[in-house]
């Protein structure tokens, strides 16, 4: 199965009077970019967190938000610092000593100095802390891989639909290819009963004429290429797996043939068939971008 590298996913995870809410996100890209937003409070997580993700994305430009609340009593403490109070005290004494003006400060004005007091967080129970994140942040990737696998499996239906269009354009260019010979011959026939007046033709003379003509429109060895590619990525497609990069190599490689088979004829019907072949071609690319 093939996966998308467009994908969302959700989880929400409530205990012990905590409660945990990851969300993600990702768009195309051409390696793995992660961004995670989340409290500080659990930024020494956030190294485990990729670790965890490596193993449900490889490609893409992922965003994971974090929202974090903790409902259980006495979450928090009150400090107080009383060296950086003396601190104060010292600087201040030397302030009176210096400019010759009254020391009148008091425990009040003390204590809004910065740092003084400062709020902080209890003790956490890291391990404990990080279950509920991993649990919290595996349920969102699975939610998001199956986000993905799920537009995976329209990007293949539409992908193989255009491989097989693909194929009938190759085919008409396959059959098409021995009837410009032929056209090509009778030409060359009618051209030289016209400056010679007479119906004896030198048929090697035509013969190799036609030879010349034919080693320069001949698309036989593009044509085999062209539904070996075309072959190979249908294939690939069904096996699945990550095979993004794999089958815009592919495309390339289609690209590239077309564009031979276009540069070597010189009839309206099979140039137009051709160019209907490489937008197929352009179009394919632009779905692989998708794929994971």
């Amino acid at each position: 199965m093939i996966k998308s590298m467009t994908g969302f996913g959700r989880c929400e995870t409530t205990r012990d009077n905590r409660k945990l809410v990851i969300e993600m996100k990702s768009v195309n890209h051409r390696y793995l970019d992660v961004n995670i937003k989340m409290p500080k409070k659990l930024n020494f997580f956030e190294a485990a967190m990729r670790t965890v993700l490596k193993k449900y994305a490889t490609r893409g430009k992922i965003d994971i938000f974090v929202t974090y609340e903790d409902y259980s009593e006495n979450t928090t403490s009150l400090k107080y610092n009383a060296d950086i109070a003396s601190e104060y005290l010292k600087y201040f004494r030397t302030m009176e000593e210096s400019f010759g003006i009254e020391n009148d400060v008091s425990v009040t004005s003390l204590s809004k100095c910065p740092d003084v007091f400062v709020m902080e967080d209890q003790n956490i129970d890291e391990e404990k802390l990080w279950k509920l994140v991993e649990e919290t942040l595996v349920g969102a990737c699975e939610k998001f891989v199956e986000s993905r696998k799920t537009e995976g499996e329209n990007l293949r239906d539409d992908i193989i639909e255009k491989l097989e269009n693909m194929l009938v354009s190759v085919d008409y260019i396959e059959e098409r290819s021995p009837e410009l010979l032929a056209e090509y011959r009778k030409k060359i026939e009618e051209k030289v009963k016209d400056l010679l007046s007479s119906s004896q033709i030198d048929d090697s003379r035509v013969a190799a004429e036609v030879v010349l003509y034919a080693d320069k429109i001949c698309v036989d060895e593009e044509i085999v290429r062209l539904r070996s590619h075309i072959e190979k990525m249908k294939q690939e497609i069904m096996d699945g797996g990550d095979i993004g990069r794999k089958l815009d190599f592919l495309a390339q490689e289609m690209n590239r043939e077309a564009n031979t088979v276009l540069s070597k004829t010189n009839d309206i019907t099979t140039t137009n068939t051709g160019i209907d072949l490489k937008t197929e071609i352009e179009k394919v690319r632009e779905q692989i971008q998708n794929i994971e």
